[in-house]
C-alpha cells in the first residue's frame, strides 16, 4: 500500500483550491483620514476660542463709608474660674507601690522535656545564647531530661525571662513552683 499525505490533500475539498477573500475595494480609507482632520480642526478651534476668551471684569472696590462711632460699652471679660495653670505645677501625688509577694517556695521555669540527652543539650545551648543560665534535670526513675531555669524568688523575674525567650522563638516554657 502506498503512503498517502493527508496534510497536502486539503480539508474536504478533494483537491480543489479555495479562493481567498480579498479585501473589497469598496472601502474608502480617505473617509477616515477626512474624519480625523475634521476632528483635529474642531479641537484646534475650541482651544483658540478658549485662549481668546476675555478676562472676567474685576470687582469694583467700594470705599466703605465710615460709620458714626457709637461707643458701646462692652462688659469686662469673664474671670477665669479654673486655676489649674497655677495649681498643677505645685501639685504632688503620693503613690504607694504594692508590695511584692515573696513566696516561700521558689519559682522555676521549664523550657522542654526530652527523652534524648542531645536534644536537651541543644535547647540548653539555645537558652545560653540569650544570656540565661539553665540546667538539665533527670529524675532517677524517669527517662525524661528536663531543661529548667531558676529558681526565681519572684514570679515577675521568671516572666521577664520567659518573654525574652519568646522573642528569641524559644517556646513553650512553663512557670510553676518548685516542689521537687
Amino acid at each position: 500500500m502506498a503512503n498517502r499525505d493527508y496534510v497536502k490533500r486539503g480539508r474536504g475539498n478533494s483537491g480543489k483550491k479555495t479562493q481567498r477573500n480579498k479585501p473589497s475595494s469598496s472601502r474608502k480609507p480617505w473617509r477616515s483620514g477626512l474624519l480625523a482632520v475634521g476632528l483635529l480642526g474642531v479641537f484646534g478651534y475650541g482651544l483658540y476660542t478658549l485662549s481668546n476668551d476675555p478676562e472676567p471684569p474685576q470687582p469694583l472696590v467700594q470705599q466703605a463709608k465710615p460709620k458714626p462711632k457709637t461707643q458701646k460699652l462692652l462688659p469686662p471679660p469673664p474671670e477665669e474660674k479654673w486655676d489649674y495653670v497655677e495649681s498643677l505645677p505645685s501639685r504632688e501625688i503620693e503613690v504607694t507601690a504594692k508590695e511584692q509577694v515573696v513566696s516561700e517556695i521558689p519559682y522555676i521555669m521549664q523550657c522542654g522535656a526530652y527523652t534524648n540527652a542531645a536534644q536537651a543539650e541543644a535547647r540548653k545551648l539555645d537558652i545560653a545564647f540569650q544570656g540565661i543560665n539553665s540546667k538539665i534535670r533527670k529524675k532517677e526513675d524517669s527517662k525524661w531530661y528536663r531543661v529548667v531555669l531558676g529558681p526565681y524568688k519572684y514570679k515577675r523575674d521568671a516572666e521577664r525571662d520567659k518573654h525574652k525567650l519568646q522573642r528569641a522563638k524559644i517556646e513553650p516554657c512553663a512557670i510553676w513552683k518548685d516542689t521537687q
